[in-house]
């Protein structure tokens, strides 16, 4: 069913004409200098800030929504726009201050095309109020916290010494969830049954780097998303909130409500990931002779058609992002009208790939992850489910109020 919110107006995206609004361009520019050097984990953390600060700031000169907790308005008179770029560039100044040279040319640049005068100045100063109050709210989120990861092994035997991604995203404060723990699921499927042994088999058949089973259109979607940047997904996003007549306060909103839903899809699916710590494909593939199933054979040297992310593989992070996603795109999609989603990637540059539901992005993404051979099709299906009750809650509850 879907769910509607207070804070998104749903549209027509039927019309073909899409323009860009302060608060697209200043994300498309954040998410590019955010996947330079930034962690995926960490840059949705780092992009959920940014957003809730651009929101606070339009809605503090709109005074549309009432209900903020921050309260920077009313401003009237204020540059939307300047009030847009200077959120962002302070955000981002005040998270990942080493990519200093970066922010500050686009901001240069960005600002140059905004009018001089007391309306610039207005936003520039709202900018950087919402972005100090934001980072205020979040400073004891638990991002910062020491990582502590300990590799499990028996005395004297090597393991290998990368530490896994994110240890600590399981402690961190999230923004609308009750705890990080609030969706956990069930533990993966047990080693003897017949689920494991179905989904062993499948992404040995079809994930391998070697597979003669996988198709060139299977291959071709695995290589596209074995993009993990916050930049893909924000790529869905642009498609709806380009299309015109979308209003720029809306916009705001939109994408604040995206983004922490995100960073809170990661929070769960790190909890459970570092609860069950369950093999990758790689491993389980060459032990297939140790898991006790004697319908999972042992492939000396089978390996993925994608790198490993390095962290346990229950459940999939990318299916619970997109599914978290899909939620808050069905929540403002038009009922019974034409659309168009799509978004490119930073591993096939030039490639663009389109989809006419949010329905049609989350299969394809899942199994983009077996095809892939990272991921397995239970923790497919449960990174779904955990991801569509994540994009519910935020639909429902993210009405400008972030947990303190």
């Amino acid at each position: 069913m879907r769910v509607l919110i207070s804070c998104l107006t749903l549209l027509s995206l039927s019309l073909p004409i899409l323009r860009a609004d302060a608060v697209t361009e200043a994300n498309a520019k954040a998410c590019a200098i955010v996947s330079v050097r930034t962690p995926p984990a960490p840059s949705r953390r780092v992009l959920a800030m940014v957003q809730v600060s651009v929101f606070e700031a339009v809605n503090a000169i709109s005074g549309r929504y009432k209900d903020s907790r921050l309260n920077l308005g009313p401003v009237p008179g204020a540059s939307v726009d300047a009030a847009v770029v200077s959120a962002t560039r302070a955000s981002l100044l005040g998270l990942i201050p080493v990519d200093k040279v970066a922010i500050e040319a686009w901001y240069g640049e960005a600002l140059a095309k905004i009018p001089d005068g007391a309306q610039r100045n207005l936003g520039i100063a709202l900018g950087e109020k919402a972005a100090a109050a934001v980072m205020a709210l979040r400073a004891d989120d638990g991002a910062s916290a020491p990582e502590t990861y300990r590799p499990l092994t028996a005395p004297g035997s090597y393991v290998p010494t990368v530490t896994p991604a994110a240890p600590q995203w399981p402690d961190r404060k999230p923004w609308t969830l009750a705890s990080a723990k609030q969706f956990r699921p069930g533990p993966p499927p047990a080693l003897a049954s017949q689920t494991w042994a179905r989904d062993f088999n499948e992404v040995k058949a079809l994930g391998g780097k070697a597979s003669a089973k996988r198709s060139p259109e299977q291959t071709a979607i695995g290589k596209f998303w074995e993009d993990n940047s916050s930049a893909i997904y924000f790529g869905v996003l642009r498609s709806v909130a380009e299309a015109s007549g979308r209003d720029i306060t809306d916009n705001a909103r939109l994408y604040a409500t995206a983004a922490t839903a995100m960073d809170d899809a990661l929070i769960a699916v790190f909890d459970a990931k570092y609860a069950y710590r369950f093999w990758r494909p790689l491993t389980a593939i060459r032990n297939g002779d140790l898991d006790g199933n004697d319908a999972t054979d042992r492939e000396l040297g089978w390996s993925p058609l994608i790198d490993t992310p390095m962290h346990p593989e229950y459940p999939c992070a990318h299916c619970i992002l997109v599914a978290t996603l899909a939620e808050i795109l069905d929540a403002v999609l038009p009922t019974g009208q034409p659309v168009k989603l799509s978004t490119t990637s930073l591993i096939t540059p030039g490639v663009i790939r389109s989809w006419n539901s949010a329905a049609a992005l989350v299969e394809e993404v899942s199994n983009a992850r077996i095809w892939s051979g990272v991921h397995y099709r239970n923790s497919a299906q449960v990174g779904e489910a955990m991801g569509h009750k994540i994009g519910r809650q935020a639909a429902r509850e993210l009405n400008g109020t972030w947990r303190q």
